[in-house]
Order: C-alpha cells, then structure tokens, then sequence
C-alpha cells in the first residue's frame, strides 16, 4: 500500500494480473465509482489483456477514507497510484480516467511529467507515459445539460451530500474549492510531449461535443481525439471493443 496523503487514509487498492512486462495501465475512475464496481472491475478486465492493470477507489469513495472533493485533490490519489505502479516494478505507466477521472488524468499529466531533457516534474516516479481521457469535461462548473445540474446539487447541498453517502457509497467534501483546480483545458497544453488520446461518445449526455473539441484543440495537434458514434457517457456507455482499441492505444504510445 502506498502511502497516502497526510491527514487522509489511504485510497484502497487492487492489483488485476495481465501480460507480463513493463507496462501497467492505472485507472481513474468516475464520480461515485470504485474498484469493487462492476463497470470498474469490467474495464480493468480488458485492459489486463493488454498490460498489468492498477485500480484504486479515490478519496470518499467506496472503502477508501477521507472525503471526495470531485475532482481537485484527487490527482493526489492518482499521483499515488502512478508511483506505486512503479514501486512494483513497471517502467511504463498509462493512465485512463473515466469522466471525473478523465479530467484528473489530464490534470495529473500536466503536473507529474517528463521534459525534452527527461527531467521530472512533480513527484518523483508519477509521470506518466500515456495518458487516455474518456469523457471528461473540458472545463469546470459546466451546468449546461440535466445530468450536471442533478449532479452540482448532490455535491452541493446537504440533502444531496447525504444522498450520496448512503445511496451512491460516496462521502463529499462540504468547502468548495479554494484555490479552484487548473481546468483540464488548460491542463492540456501541459502534457506534451506525452501522448494524449482524448475518447467522447457523441450521444454522452453529460457533457457535448465542444468539451472534447477544445481539449483536442488545446493540444495544438498534439491530443489525438476518438469521437465514438452511438456511445453515451464514461464507463457504463464504453463497449468491450473501443476499451479493447484503447488498452491497444496505450500499449503501443507508452513507448
């Protein structure tokens, strides 16, 4: 287990087998999920085909302690898992993060990274050497469609809080953020020159087209974008086969 952050419990863990090798795929899961879901443990199983596969649940959800703060210091827990990964020996790492994931991987990339000259940024052995965002939002307090006004009210009130902890297994910070995250957009321009593939289903109803757009735009022909057609929003809406593509992805662009 690897030690988590000060003042917090650590996020649990599990370790899925897959191809022996250098490569480990570590995802980040969405909002109210975690390792022991079945759409999680789903994804981890294909992706094991193609590499060793890290889950872990972030902070406030599932078994893990402390409180979700839905996206911001969760790239604590996902830096964590990174550099776990390599403590057990895998000398590539990829991550994939799912929705509320899809934005922290984008923003742990930006913040534990590799320059031109191979020094490291951030916590030392958390880079990452691939990263696929699936489904995340470019951009922060998007109220635009139903599903996000549903979801900033259970984040936001007291009831919908309650809510969440026994009905969605997931324990929400009460403060808002202060200070507020660098936004995955500008995350974006950050990561190069590691490889970026941004995946969005062109039905999700979480967040439209132009959130995947302007990721893709703010990499500047670095972000490579997969819009999938018939695909809803993030684990649930993602088949066996585009997760089967993406696990290929970041096998063959972790190097």
């Amino acid at each position: 287990m690897y030690e988590p952050e000060k003042g917090t419990s650590a996020p649990s863990t599990g370790l899925s087998s897959g191809p022996s090798g250098e490569l480990a795929i570590v995802i980040a899961h969405g909002f109210t999920g975690d390792l022991d879901r079945p759409h999680v443990r789903r994804v981890a199983g294909i992706l094991a085909e193609h590499a060793a596969v890290v889950t872990f649940s972030f902070r406030g959800h599932g078994a893990s302690g402390g409180l979700s703060t839905v996206g911001d210091r969760e790239v604590l827990d996902l830096a964590a898992a990174v550099a776990w990964a390599r403590e057990l020996g895998h000398t590539r790492v990829a991550t994939v993060g799912f929705s509320m994931g899809g934005s922290v991987v984008l923003r742990h990339a930006a913040m534990h990274r590799r320059g031109p000259a191979q020094e490291q940024v951030g916590r030392t052995g958390a880079y990452t050497d691939a990263v696929v965002s699936v489904s995340a939002p470019a951009r922060w307090y998007y109220r635009g469609t139903k599903p996000m006004r549903r979801l900033h009210w259970v984040v936001t009130r007291p009831l919908g809080r309650t809510i969440s902890r026994y009905g969605l297994r997931t324990r929400i910070h009460h403060r808002d953020w202060d200070p507020v995250p660098l936004s995955p957009v500008e995350s974006v321009p950050l990561i190069a020159p590691t490889p970026l593939l941004i995946v969005h289903g062109e039905l999700d109803g979480y967040f439209p087209l132009d959130h995947p757009r302007m990721l893709a735009a703010a990499g500047e022909g670095h972000a490579e974008m997969w819009l999938e057609a018939g695909m809803g929003h993030a684990e649930h809406a993602a088949d066996d086969a585009l997760l089967g593509r993406i696990g290929a992805w970041a096998a063959s662009a972790s190097g």
